[in-house]
């Protein structure tokens, strides 16, 4: 297959619109488009918030398996091949939501449905990573890191519109018919415009050399305030669009998640001007205040002004966290950053699994989102401190 790198000579623009797609697709589709199926789901299927809740939690936990792989690789040839086997798995896990409504087929969709994330995900944004710093150019991921924050908005806008096509007869089952269409699409750019890896980034590769990567109490600080970050981005990211309903502010869950897509988008592009100017500790730290912010207002307020600010500053804010943390693992660790961002996110993926299960409980139990909002917050606030500690070092 190495004919495609010939055809299509990859420049540094096809290898980020090869990474936004698989962005789009492995997050956007495989993994966010269930945010704005939940009110969809509940008033068809029935579903609880407790089964909402407990999805999450295993696409999560195939996010976490997924993420483990990642830890284990090494070659850069099954980087590569497990990536484009990942585009499919995204595919598939996705049609497959359509087909049954039994909830073992859901738990397995959503099982591997975050296993293709963490492919998609980590060792796309590996391989990104890899091809810029071998061919010398410079290292901002803002670009590539907009896939996630587009997918929000790709799989917010299929939702709804799928909601009101022909697809509507088919009801909740066409929405995902619909975003599997949409992902079949992207899985062609994503997979022939990502360069394979060619034999001098394979032996660059093999020798490492640690002497000036940063000290490992740095990195275990770095860890817990991305896993605190966590807690907090997983319980927007999970219930934003049943949040809303339950304000109330019917038939607007969607569209607030389309308007945290809308924000996340352009995130990375701002973070990444930001922190050439206050440096990227302080440009993360910014965005832990920014994301506490977005949880007072989701519970301060039943106004829709109050409600839509709250998801432009968490749209903005959790793509900070994102986008500026992998970034500077990737500066500071170039060719073993894959390895190293599969490690933070190993911590990050268990705050990912235990957070939409407790809030999901929690707000069935109470009626109320308020409380896992507030619990979060004060998580959050942790990890600023570890932020804190680590200009230290």
């Amino acid at each position: 297959m190495l004919f495609l790198d010939r055809f299509f000579r990859p420049n540094k623009y096809t290898v980020m619109f090869a990474g936004v797609c698989a962005l789009i697709l492995t997050m956007g589709i495989a993994r966010y488009a269930f945010t704005p199926m939940i009110p969809y789901m509940q008033e068809q299927t029935g579903m609880s918030e407790s089964l909402a809740g407990w999805l999450a939690g295993w696409s999560y936990i195939g996010y976490l398996v997924g993420l483990f792989m990642v830890w284990l690789m090494r070659d850069l040839r099954l980087k590569d091949y497990f990536y484009r086997y990942g585009l499919f798995i995204a595919v598939f896990t996705t049609v497959i939501m359509a087909l049954h409504d039994h909830r073992l087929v859901w738990y397995l969709s959503r099982f591997f449905a975050g296993i293709s994330t963490a492919l998609g995900f980590m060792l796309g944004t590996g391989l990104v990573l890899k091809w810029l710093l071998h061919n010398n150019q410079k290292q901002e991921m803002g670009l590539h890191f907009a896939g996630a924050g587009l997918g929000i908005v790709v799989s917010a806008l299929i939702v709804n519109v799928a909601a009101d096509s022909i697809l509507s007869d088919w009801g909740w089952r066409g929405q995902w018919v619909a975003l599997a269409g949409i992902g079949a699409l992207l899985l062609v750019p994503a997979f022939v415009l990502m360069p394979f890896p060619e034999t001098e980034q394979i032996e660059e590769s093999v020798n490492i050399n640690k002497a000036n990567e940063p000290s490992k109490r740095w990195l275990t600080l770095l860890t817990i305030a991305y896993i605190c970050a966590g807690f907090s981005n997983t319980v927007n990211v999970t219930f934003t669009s049943l949040i809303t309903e339950y304000i109330p502010l019917e038939n607007k869950g969607t569209i607030m998640w389309l308007f945290v897509g809308l924000a996340a988008a352009p995130a990375p592009f701002v973070w990444d001007r930001i922190a050439r100017k206050i440096g990227y500790l302080n440009s993360i730290r910014g965005a832990f205040a920014i994301n506490i912010a977005s949880n007072f207002l989701m519970t301060a307020s039943t106004s829709y002004t109050a409600i839509f600010l709250s998801s432009i500053f968490f749209g903005f804010a959790f793509m900070g966290i994102v986008s500026l943390t992998l970034t500077i693992i990737g500066n500071k660790y170039r060719y073993r950053a894959t390895q190293v961002m599969a490690q933070l996110t190993l911590g990050y993926c268990v705050a990912q699994i235990l957070s939409p299960i407790l809030a999901g409980i929690i707000a069935e139990e109470s009626g109320s989102f308020n409380l896992a909002l507030f619990s979060v917050s004060g998580i959050m606030v942790i990890g600023m401190l570890c932020l804190s500690l680590m200009k230290r070092e």
